[in-house]
């Protein structure tokens, strides 16, 4: 098997496991605070991470001399997933898949006054076309847009934030290290907040509070082995398959079904994000020496 197809596999992976961890803090949030699904998906999450970076060079890799950065990123972080974890228990799992996507393109338009880079005008002209998708899926005015589409246009501006954050720091810092700190500190927020919204778990809530965790840090090493073995601009568009596994899951549990709208949307999003990922890898080519 190619080194590619090897890191597509990896990415897909990936991918299915946010699916599953997805599926289950759904149907945890029908009981739980969003709160504390968080807290339970973190605190199986530390001691895995910790485990991996072990493993993979020494607990020397989870070192830092920049606190302050990975405390924010933390904060934000907690955010992501606080607000992620609410628009999964108030919409189906479908739509709010298909709203999380817009999170690269807020990477994107963000990395200007924040990163001080500048943005193509094919790369705006996609960024809009993805915004125009998001506006269909939300359709503002109407129905579907609530407090849960809310919640998820929120989850993926703190996503964008947390990337941003990486993309600035991540080349002085060790991966695991990035990794360990974004679990640790929304573990130590959000059991702050225990005493307000503790539900004791039912004893299958405990196996998916388990699987939760578990799907997370495997996803989270999946993706990084696609990267690794594949270019970024062949893997990341396998990201979107998580709509895929999304309408199944979605139909399987909840008997939910996308509407056309949300398709349309869909497609919209999807097709912003893959031409600026061929935009990048166009430009990155370009740049290349011969």
């Amino acid at each position: 098997m190619s080194a590619s197809l090897r890191g597509i596999g990896y990415m897909c992976t990936g991918v299915l496991f946010l699916a599953l961890g997805d599926a289950v803090s759904k149907w945890l949030g029908e009981v739980h605070s969003p709160l504390e699904i968080v807290f339970f998906r973190n605190l199986v999450a530390v001691p895995l991470i910790a485990m991996l970076a072990y493993f993979g060079g020494g607990l020397r890799n989870l070192g830092t001399r920049r606190p302050g950065v990975h405390l924010l990123r933390g904060l934000i972080y907690t955010g992501t997933m606080g607000f992620f974890v609410l628009g999964l228990t108030l919409l189906p799992l479908a739509e709010a898949t298909a709203i999380a996507f817009v999170a690269p393109l807020f990477v994107t338009l963000l990395s200007v006054p924040l990163l001080g880079e500048r943005i193509a005008p094919p790369v705006m002209a996609a960024s809009l076309l993805g915004f125009v998708g998001v506006m269909i899926v939300v359709r503002p005015g109407g129905d579907a847009f609530n407090a849960g589409a809310l919640s998820m246009v929120a989850a993926a501006a703190c996503y964008a934030l947390t990337m941003i954050t990486a993309r600035r720091y991540g080349g002085r810092e060790n991966f695991w290290a990035l990794v360990l700190y974004i679990a640790l500190v929304p573990a130590l927020i959000t059991a702050a907040t225990l005493p307000w919204v503790w539900i004791t778990p039912q004893p299958w809530h405990w196996l998916g509070f388990l699987a939760s965790g578990i799907f997370s840090v495997g996803a989270a090493a999946f993706i990084t082995l696609a990267f690794r073995y594949t270019p970024a601009a062949i893997a990341a568009p396998f990201d979107y398959t998580a709509l895929l596994w999304a309408v199944l899951l979605g139909w399987l549990f909840w008997g939910e079904l996308p509407d056309v709208w949300v398709l349309v949307g869909s497609v919209l999003i999807i097709s912003s994000g893959l031409a600026i990922a061929y935009h990048d890898r166009r430009t990155s080519l370009s740049r290349r020496p011969t």
